[in-house]
């Protein structure tokens, strides 16, 4: 079924006309720059209060933009006309707490129960470290970012547990310490680093083989620098293993109209 088309009225919103139309399949890091870009989750509204305390307990890897209302596919603090049905190039349903499909829309599967969770994403700080000069390496490179399983446990809010996922970018030692002042900044989505160095301090064996997205090459003199991720939330629907539920496939993120300017010293996005 072709996806609906919506009135481009700004950046973000023609980034979203552009893939609801099916034009941009793929990741969305670099596109509309300047627009907030957010992670998506959505559960049934009786599992839905659970997963608000989940995030509110782990506000580094799980930032709460915004949060709809149940069966409402818009989130109008984010942007005009927003359809969570389409408005994402690819998306990933869970059933039983493992991934069973990735559609590009939801319009098939879409439920009048449903509330959906727009949490922050580094994509909305990679903007500002472009503009200091400091490297993002997976749009250098036109990949997905590298997104890797830790071993640090998130707090749980039962039945949502689970580890934190992180996001890589190589950059130097100086660079990074950079960068880190920079991110963190920007507190509502994910802020500063949680490890700059050895992935073995966060139980990760193997940079070329991350468990999401694309590796990316490290060359000389480079050291891996980790944030948190946004994708942490797919680890607790996993844990969960609810009956139904929704996330963003990784990499592939809601843009919306606001913009990450906006964030830059908001330690706490105010949710409804």
């Amino acid at each position: 079924m072709p996806k609906p088309e919506g009135p481009p009225t700004r950046p973000g919103a023609a980034a979203r006309a552009l893939i609801r139309r099916g034009g941009h399949p793929g990741p969305t890091a670099g596109l509309a720059p300047g627009h907030v870009q957010a992670n998506l989750a959505i559960v049934p509204a009786d599992a839905a209060p659970a997963f608000e305390r989940f995030c509110r307990a782990n506000p580094v890897p799980c930032p709460l933009l915004a949060v709809s209302r149940p069966g409402d596919p818009g989130l109008p603090e984010l942007g005009a006309g927003i359809d969570l049905r389409t408005d994402l190039p690819r998306y990933r349903v869970y059933r039983d707490g493992a991934p069973a499909e990735e559609p590009a829309d939801l319009l098939s599967v879409w439920r009048d129960d449903l509330v959906a969770f727009a949490i922050g994403c580094s994509f909305s700080f990679e903007e500002a470290l472009l503009a200091e000069g400091l490297p993002v390496r997976h749009i250098e490179m036109g990949c997905n970012v590298p997104m890797y399983v830790t071993d640090r446990p998130c707090v749980a809010a039962p039945p949502f547990g689970g580890r934190m996922v992180v996001s890589m970018r190589p950059m130097t030692p100086a660079q990074a310490d950079r960068a880190a002042a920079i991110t963190r900044r920007f507190a509502a989505v994910h802020g500063a680093p949680v490890s700059i160095g050895d992935p073995a301090a966060l139980g990760i064996r193997d940079l070329s083989s991350p468990d999401f997205g694309d590796a990316v090459r490290l060359d000389p003199g480079e050291v891996p620098v980790f944030w948190a991720c946004g994708v942490t939330p797919q680890m607790a629907l996993i844990a969960a293993r609810l009956p139904f539920a929704i996330a963003h496939s990784p990499g592939h993120m809601l843009i919306t109209d606001r913009l990450n300017a906006e964030l830059a010293g908001v330690s706490t996005v105010p949710v409804a």
